[in-house]
């Protein structure tokens, strides 16, 4: 665009009436309809400048509350190593400090559906949880309620099952656990089940039975021998090996390319998000220094952090050798990994949970991109 300003437009020259002596009454009483006319012209123009004060003040009005950081910010995650970038940016106020004046409030959750419920009732406006409950809700409303709009964590996913069972084959008629219906670790579970030629049903019956339950009571459980295995989240594949004698039927990172799978994202509320895009933003801002401080510390400082997090949402702390265990199988990413996504929703229609559906739309990750200063892909599946 050239920089040499543009020529000032001529000044308008409006009809004038000469007054001459002697005129006769006629042209004064066409002089006094013209100025009539003029004066209305005026009364008119000034109407109309005072109307288009009052629409322009009205749209700056409209146009900076779209742009004003929200007064507050619900936020949703779990107690599980694999949220530690929620764990360490709340614990450590990291996310608050990106957020200013946004006040911060968070809201612990056990799994992603209950989590989604929340959200999409009005109750948090953004959250930290796995990839199929964010697809089942994305599909579901049809492409209304969230988007995706980082990753989390990679990785920290298992079967864990009884010293005994050492195939496939052997979980028939067996029962497993899962955190919650249609959640990531339960799809996962379901998928690979079927797979192997085992059914299972939503409802809990099948070849193999699926009871979703509540991660401390699965540990519990399987502690007294009355669960067969339990497909979890980090830190409570690394307990049920550590703590209760479990051993590894399945590690997830075995079934994707690469070993690189969703097991946590950052999603919002597609409302919010168009209310308060300044306070997603900061959001974003506080999401990747908390993956940058896990990716940069050292393992003490981690464990250090991750349990006294723990220890201030659940009331207690994890053995250093669960942190350890849990901290070896995760990645810690802003990157959602977008090409998983058409085999998550699969893996959904597979298990039973969703249905078949096109997810074009459910990530939008232009935030996070100006946040990072770096090209993360949404695959074909929305904005980058």
């Amino acid at each position: 665009m050239s920089n040499t300003p543009e020529p000032t437009p001529p000044a308008s020259n409006p009809g004038t009436t000469r007054i001459v002596a002697g005129e006769s009454n006629k042209p004064k009483r066409r002089r006094t309809l013209e100025i009539g006319i003029a004066v209305g012209l005026v009364l008119l123009i000034g109407a109309g400048a005072a109307v288009a004060s009052v629409v322009a003040k009205n749209n700056e009005t409209q146009a900076a509350a779209a742009t004003t950081p929200a007064a507050e910010l619900r936020l949703g995650y779990f107690g599980n190593v694999t949220h530690a970038p929620a764990l360490v940016g709340v614990s450590k106020g990291i996310i608050a400090g990106k957020l200013g004046s946004t006040k911060l409030t968070t809201q612990i959750f056990n799994a992603g559906p209950a989590a989604v419920e929340a959200l999409n009732a009005g109750a948090i406006d953004a959250a930290y949880l796995g990839p199929n409950p964010a697809i089942n809700s994305f599909v579901q409303s049809k492409g209304a309620s969230i988007n995706i709009i980082a990753g989390a964590a990679s990785g920290g996913a298992q079967l864990v099952v009884k010293p005994g069972i050492n195939s496939a084959a052997d979980l028939k008629g067996k029962t497993l656990a899962s955190p919650q219906l249609g959640g990531t670790q339960d799809v996962a579970l379901r998928a690979w089940l079927g797979k192997q030629g085992l059914k299972s049903n939503p409802n809990g019956g099948g070849d193999v039975a699926i009871n979703p339950t509540d991660n401390a009571q699965t540990l519990k459980l399987f502690q007294d021998g009355k669960l067969d295995g339990a497909w979890l989240p980090e830190p409570w594949a690394s307990r049920l090996v550590l703590q209760a004698g479990g051993k590894v039927l399945v590690d997830e990172k075995d079934l994707w390319d690469k070993g690189q799978f969703p097991t946590t994202i950052l999603i919002v509320s597609k409302k919010f998000a168009a209310d308060h895009p300044q306070t997603v933003t900061a959001l974003l801002q506080g999401h990747e220094a908390s993956v940058n401080w896990l990716n940069t510390a050292s393992a003490a400082d981690k464990a250090s952090a991750i349990n006294a997090a723990l220890k201030a949402t659940a009331g207690s702390t994890l053995p250093a050798d669960v942190i350890d265990r849990s901290l070896k199988n995760i990645t810690f990413t802003v990157d959602p990994l977008a090409g998983t996504y058409k085999k998550l929703l699969q893996d959904g229609v597979d298990a039973g949970i969703t249905k078949p559906a096109d997810i074009n739309g459910i990530f939008d990750l232009r935030a996070l991109n100006s946040v990072s200063g770096q090209k993360t892909s949404a695959a074909g599946l929305g904005q980058d």
